[in-house]
């Protein structure tokens, strides 16, 4: 009897002592950071990318609103006939959307180097933050891709700003990406991993064939240089 009482006293002073040694799951939740950070990698390329695109498509619109001013203006970036941005403005292209298209740029890439810079600070994104940047990105490659293809077979002439955009838009769309997919927000599996290993290699070449394809497609005009 003396034991069994003994057993009780002691169970009871653990249930006592309980709370004080395992705070309430719901506190330690609480405290807890929320969302995702980025690396400081993705953060800097984000603010330096998103500064860099800013700028690129500023001046291209100032330049179209020049242009549109003066019919006869010649904008900073036309040198030639190959490097001639006005070649590229007045094209149906350059407003896909039926606005000129550095507006997409000059709202756009803000957003991204905010992103970065708030990364820089320390902020936390939740996943559909992530997905949403994602979803962003997808659309600014994609929608240079179809500038490029348009520039170097239909155009056949090269905005020189127009290209400093591509130059960022595509690491932005990349390492995002991967950075998607190292946290598990974008669950590809072994491709993905595949693709986290092999990152820079796929970035590197990537952007050598776009150099090739610009070689390629105005090779006269190059040769004629040297």
């Amino acid at each position: 009897m003396a034991h069994q009482l003994a057993d009780e006293s002691a169970a009871g002073a653990l249930d006592s002592t309980a709370p004080e040694d395992h705070p309430d799951d719901s506190a330690a939740q609480a405290d807890r950071p929320v969302g995702q950070a980025a690396s400081r990698g993705l953060a800097l390329l984000l603010t330096i990318g998103g500064v860099i695109g800013f700028a690129a498509a500023f001046v291209l619109l100032i330049e179209r609103i020049q242009l549109l001013i003066d019919p006869l203006y010649i904008p900073s970036c036309s040198l030639n006939d190959v490097l001639s941005c006005g070649s590229v403005m007045t094209t149906p292209q350059a407003a896909a959307f039926g606005f000129p298209n550095p507006i997409i740029g000059v709202a756009a890439f803000p957003v991204v180097a905010t992103i970065g810079a708030a990364a820089l600070a320390g902020a936390r994104f939740r996943r559909w933050f992530w997905l949403g940047l994602q979803a962003g990105t997808v659309f600014g490659v994609v929608f240079v891709h179809w500038l490029m293809f348009a520039s170097l077979f239909e155009i056949r002439a090269l905005c020189p700003y127009c290209m400093v955009v591509w130059a960022v838009m595509l690491p932005i769309f990349w390492y995002t990406t991967v950075a998607n997919i190292r946290a598990g927000r974008l669950p590809l599996g072994a491709v993905g991993r595949a693709l986290v290993d092999y990152r820079h290699v796929v970035m590197l070449t990537w952007s050598l064939v776009i150099v090739a394809l610009v070689i390629q497609s105005f090779w006269s005009y190059w040769v004629s240089l040297f």
